[in-house]
C-alpha cells in the first residue's frame, strides 16, 4: 500500500508546472517541493539511521525533518521527482510501527493535492490503519493519542467508531487528517466533537 501511494504521488507530480511546486503544503512552513523531499528522506531513512540522525539534532523533531528537508530537495523539482522515484520501493522504516508509512503518504499526500486543487481516491483499508495508529500515537510522537481519548471519531464511511466523548463525524480520510492537525478538513465534519478539534 506504501509503494501503491508513493507511486500515485509521483503520477501526479509528473504532470506538475515546476512552479507550482512553490506552492504553499497544508505543513506549516513547507512548500509543495519541501513535502516531496521529506517523503525522499522519510523513505530513506532506517532504524539505525533515524537514531542517530535524532541524536545529531539533539533529540529535536523539527530540526531532524529540516535537516532531512535540506538533504534531499534537488536544485530543481524534476530531481527531486527523481529522487522520489528512486526511494519509492524501498521498505526501510525509522523505529516506529510500520502503519506510520501510511500516515506518512496519506497525509503528506494531502498536503501536496489538496493545495493544488489534486484529488485522489484512497484505498480505504490505508486510511483507516493510518487513522487507527494517529490516534494511538502520543503527541509527542507527532500523534494524537491525547487528543482523541476526549472523543468519539465516527467514520461514516468505514463504519468505524473510536472512543469516546463528544461525536466528530465525517470520511476516515477527514478524520485523519483533522486529528493531524489539518484545518482544512474541521469544515467537512459534523458533531459536537468539532469544537474539541478546532480548539486543539
Amino acid at each position: 500500500m506504501v509503494h501503491a501511494e508513493r507511486a500515485a504521488l509521483i503520477d501526479d507530480l509528473t504532470r506538475l508546472a515546476d512552479e507550482r511546486w512553490e506552492q504553499r503544503s497544508l505543513c506549516e512552513g513547507w512548500t509543495v517541493h519541501d513535502v516531496v523531499a521529506h517523503l525522499v528522506d522519510s523513505a530513506r531513512t532506517t532504524r539505525l539511521g533515524f537514531v542517530a540522525g535524532l541524536v545529531r539534532a539533539r533529540f529535536d523533531f523539527d530540526l531532524q525533518n529540516a535537516r532531512g528537508v535540506q538533504r534531499e530537495r534537488g536544485a530543481s523539482p524534476q530531481e527531486t521527482l527523481e529522487r522520489l522515484r528512486q526511494v519509492a520501493s524501498r521498505r526501510s522504516t525509522p523505529p516506529a510501527p510500520l502503519d506510520s508509512r501510511l500516515v506518512e503518504e496519506v497525509v503528506h499526500g494531502e498536503d501536496i493535492r489538496r493545495p493544488l486543487g489534486l484529488t485522489r481516491t484512497y484505498p480505504q483499508e490505508a486510511v483507516v490503519r493510518a487513522l487507527r495508529l494517529q490516534v494511538r500515537t502520543p503527541a509527542s510522537f507527532g500523534g494524537a493519542k491525547e487528543l482523541a481519548a476526549r472523543l468519539q471519531l465516527r467514520a461514516s464511511d468505514a463504519g468505524l467508531s473510536i472512543g469516546d466523548g463528544p461525536q466528530a463525524s465525517g470520511t476516515a480520510l477527514a478524520l485523519l487528517l483533522a486529528v493531524s492537525g489539518r484545518r482544512v478538513a474541521l469544515d467537512e465534519l459534523d458533531g459536537p466533537g468539532v469544537a474539541t478539534l478546532a480548539a486543539a
